[in-house]
């Protein structure tokens, strides 16, 4: 497979963490389903561990929608706010337990699942590596059920094969009707660099820089994070205005619109307040708060998440388990994300 992501230098990691920047680590599975003669591509036999509220695992659920493998890969949903310092383990956690409280709604989250895949009935995705000897404990994973193995667990690496493998997966779309986020062929060359060129653009400025601008420390890491979102924001508002497109690379959802989706669909409810990105709304850029919602009414996607975890995950934890209500104006979210025409 060829380079899929984009991963954040680790020199000097620690240092600059101490110096209040956002240091992205590197996923450490690598293995390529489809292509590894220990991962064929087959119908029920692969699963993934997600959480609801994290903007790398929705880029992997929104593909398993899009692509019509709900049924061929089944999924376990943690809880959006991880352990607490109470936690026999350890703090900060990915926690399988749907009996968990959320305190945006007083009750449980139906969404919120135990582990189902490896047999074991673990409580915490750590304990998913650590049968692998690994120390690692992000989520998604993308797992085989029949060698209880790890495939990968770098999100753009497995949206990249559950695209080129959904036939043999048992998508439940026709191939002539299933979105094509990758083109392969000496056809789409100039597509796919396209593509790679907005995967690039959007990562740094968009993805993790709502990331770097939100964790940082330091008010001069935080003021460029700031600006190359909005400039970013910008430039990609400009693009979809130049010529009336539909989506970023023209008249079809390619894995570049994927990718940007998941930030997008939290910034005006979450990233606005929570990441202190709050120099405008995607409501005040019209052409990126149409295509928005255009993304957002394609068959799946309105599934592939729910906000109300994307609220628990980012506030419920970290602001005193307070979670803001609003915003209400000029009208809830998700609901706002159903009328394109709310843009000016």
């Amino acid at each position: 497979m060829s380079k899929t992501s984009t991963e954040e230098a680790q020199t000097d990691a620690a240092a600059r963490r101490a110096k209040g920047e956002f240091v992205r680590g590197v996923s450490g599975f690598r293995s390529v389903l489809g292509e590894d003669p220990d991962f064929p591509a087959e119908p029920g036999r692969y699963h993934l561990f997600v959480a609801l509220n994290c903007p790398w695992c929705h880029r992997v659920t929104l593909a398993r929608n899009v692509l019509g493998l709900q049924n061929a890969i089944t999924m376990d949903v943690a809880f959006p706010s991880r352990t607490t310092q109470d936690d026999p383990v350890a703090p900060n956690l990915w926690e399988f337990n749907p009996s968990r409280i959320a305190s945006l709604t007083g009750t449980t989250l139906p969404e919120c699942t135990t582990e189902t895949a490896t047999g074991q009935n673990v409580r915490l995705a750590k304990q998913i590596y650590e049968a692998e000897g690994s120390h690692e404990a992000s989520v998604p994973i993308l797992y085989d059920k029949k060698t209880k193995r790890i495939v990968a667990n770098e999100s753009a690496e497995i949206i990249r094969m559950l695209n080129a493998q959904a036939s043999a997966l048992g998508s439940t779309i026709a191939d002539a009707d299933r979105p094509d986020l990758y083109p392969a062929g000496d056809g789409h060359d100039a597509l796919r660099r396209d593509i790679d060129t907005l995967n690039e653009q959007i990562y740094v400025g968009i993805n993790n820089g709502a990331y770097k601008a939100g964790f940082s420390s330091d008010q001069a890491v935080y003021a460029a994070a700031f600006k190359g979102y909005f400039d970013t924001l910008e430039a990609l508002e400009h693009r979809l205005a130049s010529d009336g497109r539909p989506y970023l690379t023209g008249d079809y959802f390619t894995e570049a619109d994927l990718r940007l989706f998941p930030t997008l669909y939290r910034h005006d409810p979450v990233y606005y307040v929570r990441m202190k990105l709050n120099g405008a709304r995607v409501l005040d850029y019209p052409h990126l708060w149409q295509w928005l919602c255009r993304v957002y009414a394609l068959p799946g996607v309105a599934d592939s998440n729910a906000l109300i975890h994307c609220r628990q995950g980012y506030f419920g934890r970290s602001w005193n388990n307070v979670v803001p209500l609003g915003p209400f104006h000029p009208m809830p979210y998700p609901q706002a994300y159903l009328h394109p025409e709310l843009a000016r």
